[in-house]
């Protein structure tokens, strides 16, 4: 047990169940899993997952909250008399990256990864959808030039495909088919690129005459979209489940759902909190503080649209805050710092385009 505990590819699926829940997002985007094993010693207490973890966040937990103060106790592990075809199933019905093995004694005997058992790293989301999604692709690209100097920020390369490919497919995977796709800056060579690309789904597009914000452009859709819809930013990748995404929107009957990731910056001085008559209350050697950041994915209502001013430079900021004093329900759901990348930012494309 201690020689499979101490293996690498196992080692790093551990977690101490007094570990805070920004410990458990950390390891698992330095590690690109959303499943943990929580083990106290040798004795197993149970799996934590960025379910677990975003479900705590949305409940208004601390980051600092221990993880074994949110593990469930309904998770599903195997144990030596299960067999492997047994585990093969169980991991598809309930989407597992992995299946854990234990002895009767409670003691971890095997690990079986869906990468080996299926030849494949991605899972395929459990439900589909399909519903409207809305590419915002019209803006200058300007932290990207020189690039978009030649290039418009949607057909920048990211791998094999263009960043606006990359984005249409990861909806196609969960079954949505319906695109509209914002341009303005060099729009016809978007336009020109997508229509020879024999795209198996539906795509129109919608034309600014002039540069219309983040959200101004969403007025064209007046009488073209009735359905609950996606937005988002031609240069973001978000690596979630966005069925999870939209069944939080529709629980908690949201007007407006923003997807916000966790950023952790870390401040390299000592800060001092003070207090009346310039009095010390507290200081910090160089803290960590995480801010949930505005991702660029959204899912809206139809009736949004319609406080879509027309043709009127108008950003996303403005209709939230718009939504908010009138009353609107406006949902945050969270991801991990490595579940978004903001491809827009040079450090971060390179990273994404030569890993």
């Amino acid at each position: 047990m201690d020689n499979l505990i101490s293996h690498p590819k196992i080692k790093e699926l551990i977690i101490d169940p007094k570990s805070t829940l920004i410990d458990g997002i950390k390891q698992m985007d330095n590690i690109r899993r959303k499943l943990l094993i929580a083990m106290k010693g040798n004795v197993f207490v149970g799996l934590l997952s960025i379910g677990d973890i975003q479900r705590a966040i949305i409940k208004n937990y601390s980051l600092s909250t221990l993880v074994s103060d949110i593990i469930r106790n309904d998770y599903i592990i195997a144990n030596t008399d299960t067999s492997v075809e047994e585990i093969k199933k169980t991991m598809q019905l309930i989407r597992a990256e992995f299946m854990p093995v234990f002895s009767k004694k409670g003691e971890l005997v095997n690990v079986y990864f869906w990468e080996d058992l299926f030849g494949e790293k991605v899972i395929s989301p459990a439900k589909l959808f399909n519903l409207p999604v809305v590419i915002m692709a019209g803006g200058l690209g300007t932290r990207l030039k020189p690039l978009t100097n030649v290039l418009p920020k949607a057909l920048i390369p990211l791998n094999e495909k263009t960043m606006i490919e990359e984005i249409m497919e990861s909806f196609n995977k969960q079954g949505c088919k319906e695109f509209y796709i914002s341009v303005n800056y060099k729009a016809e060579l978007i336009e020109y690129y997508l229509r020879n690309q024999r795209i198996p789904y539906n795509f129109n597009f919608i034309k600014e005459e002039k540069p219309l914000g983040t959200a101004g452009s969403l007025y064209l859709l007046k009488e073209k979209i009735f359905n609950t819809f996606f937005v988002i930013n031609c240069d973001i990748i978000i690596n979630q489940d966005y069925y999870e995404i939209l069944d939080f929107h529709k629980e908690n009957n949201n007007d407006l759902t923003i997807v916000a990731a966790l950023k952790h910056i870390n401040i390299p001085y000592g800060t001092v909190e003070t207090g009346d008559h310039g009095q010390l209350l507290d200081l910090k050697e160089k803290p960590e503080i995480t801010f949930k950041i505005n991702s660029g994915l959204y899912v809206m209502e139809p009736y949004i649209i319609d406080k879509i001013p027309v043709n009127q430079f108008y950003h996303i900021t403005s209709l939230i805050d718009k939504l908010k004093k009138e009353g609107g329900r406006i949902g945050v759901f969270p991801v991990s710092e490595g579940s978004w990348k903001d491809i827009g930012e040079w450090s971060e494309y390179i990273k994404e385009r030569f890993h």
